[in-house]
């Protein structure tokens, strides 16, 4: 199928899976209600002839899901590229429980960076860690970008709170590993379908350093499925990986008791190239960018288990609705 055909047959595939779940409510007497956010995603797969299959992800822990994939592929056919996950989470946001981005199992750029540069641990002061993922620019000023989760942490987070690098969890302290303040977010809500996972500091010093191990990335595209990605992160460093699905919704991410699980529409799915995961906890934020130095997105979930090597899948925001919903360009 081109381009137009597979997102007409997306919908189509979407408003089935629907009537299933809605028939597995009904039949447990449970009373009716959305039937969003019931561990089934469906986006696009990219093809080996450029052209699109139907992607479907089930996340284990939702009681109906595996059974509406099975019965999905039956209606459609065998050409639905499905794929289970293990639950997808983001880091946590506490900064006192930072286990998961636990700075002895991090191979990238744990500590003190200056000048600034992409790949290093950053985050809120209450926050455990994440990653410095780019430079952009707003209204003539040079900022960092990250992942709310990293910048903001949760609906405490205010405009003007302390940034630090390297994030607490790797021994950042205020004031003196403060490099700025909490700039613009876009804010997560509870029931809300969001898209981008996206936050900005205001950085007290300019001076940084724009390289990625690609040279500088100051261009941004919109995935077309199948690309070579490559990010650096805090945790698992400089990885390589394919994009293996596009324009995913109903995409469940699991934040914690601040914020719960949160619905996300229209995110891209990405597969480590070698034998271990694209990404772990403590990568959010980072920049995922094509071997040619153009930017495909912001990392901010991924799951432990699924994929063909069994390592996880990591989901990105599209870069271009990052830096739309932002008010910002990447730096040239």
């Amino acid at each position: 199928m081109d381009h137009e055909q597979a997102r007409q047959t997306k919908t189509e595939v979407t408003s089935y899976v629907e009537e299933l779940l809605a028939r597995s409510v009904r039949a447990s007497g449970a009373p009716d209600g959305s039937t969003r956010g019931s561990g089934i995603a469906v986006g696009l797969a990219p093809l080996p002839d450029g052209g699109y299959g139907i992607a479907l992800r089930y996340q284990l822990g939702f009681p109906t899901a595996r059974m509406v994939a099975r019965r999905v592929v039956h209606q459609v056919g065998p050409g639905v590229d499905v794929r289970r996950t293990g639950r997808i989470r983001v880091g946590p946001q506490g900064a006192r429980t930072g286990q998961v981005v636990a700075t002895a199992q991090a191979v990238g750029e744990t500590g003190r960076a200056r000048p600034l540069r992409p790949g290093v641990s950053i985050a809120h002061v209450d926050v455990t860690a994440g990653t410095l993922g780019a430079f952009v620019r707003v209204d003539g000023q040079v900022q960092a970008l990250s992942n709310y989760h990293v910048l903001v942490g949760g609906p405490t987070g205010r405009t003007g709170d302390t940034i630090l690098q390297p994030g607490p969890a790797d021994g950042g302290l205020d004031p003196h590993d403060r490099v700025g303040t909490l700039g613009r977010f876009v804010a997560l809500e509870r029931g809300e379908v969001a898209r981008v996972d996206a936050a900005l500091a205001v950085l007290d010093d300019e001076v940084v350093d724009l390289d990625h191990p690609v040279g500088r990335v100051t261009r941004a595209v919109d995935v077309l499925g199948g690309e070579q990605v490559a990010k650096i992160g805090r945790t698992t460093g400089l990885t390589t990986g394919r994009v293996t699905a596009i324009e995913l919704d109903d995409v469940v991410v699991d934040y914690g008791e601040g914020l719960g699980a949160l619905r996300f529409d229209d995110q891209i799915e990405v597969e480590g190239a070698g034998p271990g995961p694209f990404s772990r906890g403590g990568d959010s934020g980072s920049l995922v960018y094509r071997a040619d130095g153009v930017a495909v997105g912001l990392l901010f979930a991924g799951s432990e288990s699924g994929g063909d090597n069994g390592t996880g899948l990591t989901y990105i925001n599209p870069i271009g609705t990052v830096l739309d919903a932002l008010g910002a360009q990447l730096v040239d």
